[in-house]
């Protein structure tokens, strides 16, 4: 179902963003001053956009901060020997550690936003191409160990063969349950709708059509979370850890995979690091979009809205680290819930699907850029189309899907 939404909302928005981004050479601060019809007001979208990377980088630091914690533990062999439910209780003490979490947290600020104040060009592509092939080599490698551990089929029966059942148990209502978490998914797994991934779109240059760039990094994004279930589920069985655990999943049964290979401790090492990597080119994505929000907005320099924003994310961010433990009484969804699936519920269900709404609105109505200039923007170039026959789908039928949903 999410690769479905994909397809029908993430592709034809992720276009949209790339080429608003490219035709304006701005951040989503200026870019729909510098495009849209004069006396409109699709501009005052951008302070939305500001609260939506704001408020993503509130939780997302703090989860990219698990990512360095355990490259650390791994590589001074801290999950050595540990049983599964050892494994478990190292993941639950750095959640009940808030000192520990801020400090991660502080890291990971720290080194987005240097790698910001080099610019994107000169510091998140040098930074990423390397790291994120090394991370595909490494989840191929994972891929094969965790399939071939007992008990691996139980798992990928549980990842690959769809339960009908299951979503229709509870009627109509578990139906739209799982259409509105796999909604959700396919929007914050591109960050679309806040100017995430427009911003790389002003960095691009003519020579490649825009559908085939957001094809390109919607198929890759795809193998790559298809690769990680098969890493996880399989073990999950293998080790005989609750597969609905959520996020936590990766720092309880990745290192008990670990400790079944050859040269584990350094196998789980370079994984944890480069997926800290990963997790930080979100970040330096969202930190870019933020600053140049700053600059296109305010005439601050680079540096300037380095020294602004840096101490501010890192105040925002404590709510979240501190829902695992001081604040853990806090539990915005009832028993269980903590401030962090708050925050994440405030960007993925809502300020995502509605900013992309904004998107596509903007760029299929004739008050705001147009189709016609969204086309002309974004099939310049050589590769693949944006096929002009969707115009109907895309001006009339997804606006209502994704405001029925």
């Amino acid at each position: 179902m999410y690769v479905v939404f994909l397809l029908i909302f993430g592709l034809p928005i992720l276009t949209m963003e790339f080429s608003v981004g490219r035709a304006s050479q701005r951040s989503i601060g200026r870019a729909f001053d510098e495009l849209e019809p004069a006396g409109s007001h699709w501009h005052r979208y951008k302070w939305v956009g500001l609260l939506g990377n704001l408020l993503l980088m509130m939780f997302y630091t703090t989860v990219a901060g698990w990512m360095f914690a355990y490259f650390f533990k791994m590589a001074f062999g801290e999950f050595n020997g540990l049983s599964v439910d050892q494994t478990g209780a190292v993941f639950n003490n750095l959640l009940a550690d808030p000192v520990q979490l801020a400090a991660w947290m502080i890291v990971v600020c720290v080194l987005g936003m240097l790698v910001c104040a080099m610019g994107v060009q000169n510091g998140v592509e040098r930074v990423t191409k390397v790291m994120m092939s090394a991370l595909f080599v490494i989840l191929a490698v994972l891929c094969v160990r965790s399939v071939t551990l007992d008990n691996a089929s139980a798992g990928l029966a549980f990842y690959l063969m769809p339960d009908f059942s299951r979503m229709f148990g509870d009627g109509i209502w578990s139906f739209g349950q799982a259409v509105y978490a796999a909604m959700g998914q396919s929007f914050f797994t591109l960050s679309l709708g806040i100017g995430a991934m427009a911003i790389f779109g002003s960095y691009l240059d003519k020579e490649r059509r825009m559908f085939g760039e957001a094809l390109s990094v919607g198929a890759l994004d795809t193998l790559v979370a298809f690769m990680a279930g098969l890493v996880i589920f399989p073990a999950c069985f293998s080790f005989g850890v609750d597969p609905g655990q959520g996020p936590s999943l990766v720092f309880v049964t990745l290192p008990n995979v670990f400790q079944q290979m050859w040269a584990g401790q350094l196998w789980g090492s370079l994984f944890f690091l480069f997926m800290g990597f990963a997790a930080l080119s979100t970040i330096i994505a969202v930190f870019e979009n933020i600053l140049r929000i700053s600059m296109d907005n305010w005439d601050w320099t680079r540096r300037k809205a380095v020294t602004v924003w840096l101490p501010s994310i890192i105040v925002l961010s404590l709510p979240c680290l501190l829902g695992f433990n001081v604040l853990s009484g806090i539990q915005p969804f009832g028993p269980g819930s903590m401030i962090l699936d708050l925050e994440d519920f405030i960007v993925s269900n809502n300020l995502l699907p509605l900013g992309s709404l904004v998107y596509l609105l903007f760029c299929v109505s004739r008050r705001g850029w147009g189709w016609e200039s969204f086309l002309a923007e974004a099939n310049t170039g050589s590769g693949l189309k944006f096929p002009r026959g969707v115009r109907f789908y895309v001006t009339y039928v997804l606006p209502l899907i994704v405001l029925f949903i």
